[in-house]
């Protein structure tokens, strides 16, 4: 072979091996792209949680403190979420309810008054039990010791009103013990009884052992023997009308997740 045929032979291999490389990186670009493609996002797959929304929820009067600190957790974890409580006697939230009042959720102080409302509410669920004390004036003048001294027409004594949980318990307790007490007042709540008491309008009160916890020397309280109690329990449900229907059952199940149960808990609350 003469050199300038060979010269030739061997540029034309350099040329053409120049020109399949770009077209192969190029096939092997296009599979790779394909490939991804086809393959399913990490975000596509992932559970989605529920969508953020304003949540408003009918509470109980004795749930007034601990929600407001269950409600900034709430929010917390769940960012874009805005839960406005409104809080009111059972029976009157219950009324609220009938009457078709704007809400997700519906946390009661008694089963009664919920199992009143299955028409209007999902399956309800206990999230927390109470108990009931004596609350009496601050220093207790009258020697308030146990329920029967409640009978004593000299104490001006406060209740709540019998259509109002605390006020059934109330009457219930001391049916047991056949003990008669003329109220100077039944009011529509518990906070109101303990009010009343409080501002030294009544020298004593039945409420709930968790409404007592902030009032600090204003009252003094008065352990009522388990024998001679009433256990509360309070049930927690969503409303069918709720148009946050996800976001109010998210809500509902987290009442009895270990977070929420510590804060009921640390508010004196009893487990469910």
């Amino acid at each position: 072979m003469s050199p300038i045929l060979s010269g030739r032979t061997a540029f034309a291999a350099a040329l053409t091996a120049a020109l399949l490389v770009p077209a192969l990186a190029a096939c092997g670009s296009d599979e790779k792209d394909t490939g991804a493609a086809e393959s399913p996002s990490a975000s596509a797959s992932a559970p989605a949680g529920p969508k953020a929304a304003n949540l408003t929820v009918l509470a109980a009067s004795s749930l007034t403190d601990v929600f407001k600190t269950a409600g900034a957790a709430y929010e917390k974890a769940h960012p874009g979420t805005k839960v406005t409580f409104s809080f009111a006697g059972s029976q009157e939230l219950a009324a609220q309810v009938k009457q078709g009042a704007p809400a997700d959720a519906l946390v009661t102080a008694d089963t009664k008054t919920m199992d009143g409302l299955k028409a209007e509410t999902g399956d309800p669920a206990v999230i927390a039990k109470n108990r009931l004390v004596i609350a009496a004036g601050k220093g207790n003048p009258f020697k308030v010791d146990e329920l029967k001294d409640l009978a004593d027409t000299k104490i001006k004594v406060v209740l709540a009103a019998p259509e109002v949980p605390v006020g059934r318990y109330s009457k219930q307790i001391l049916d047991a013990q056949k003990i008669e007490v003329k109220p100077v007042s039944q009011e529509a709540n518990v906070r109101a009884v303990l009010s009343k008491v409080e501002l030294g309008e009544a020298d004593a009160g039945l409420v709930y052992k968790t409404d007592t916890v902030k009032s600090g020397d204003k009252v003094s309280v008065v352990e009522i023997p388990d024998a001679q109690n009433a256990v509360a329990s309070y049930p927690a449900a969503t409303l069918k009308s709720s148009k946050n229907a996800e976001a109010a059952a998210a809500f509902v199940a987290w009442l009895s997740t270990p977070e929420a149960q510590k804060i009921l808990q640390d508010a004196g609350f009893q487990k469910a």
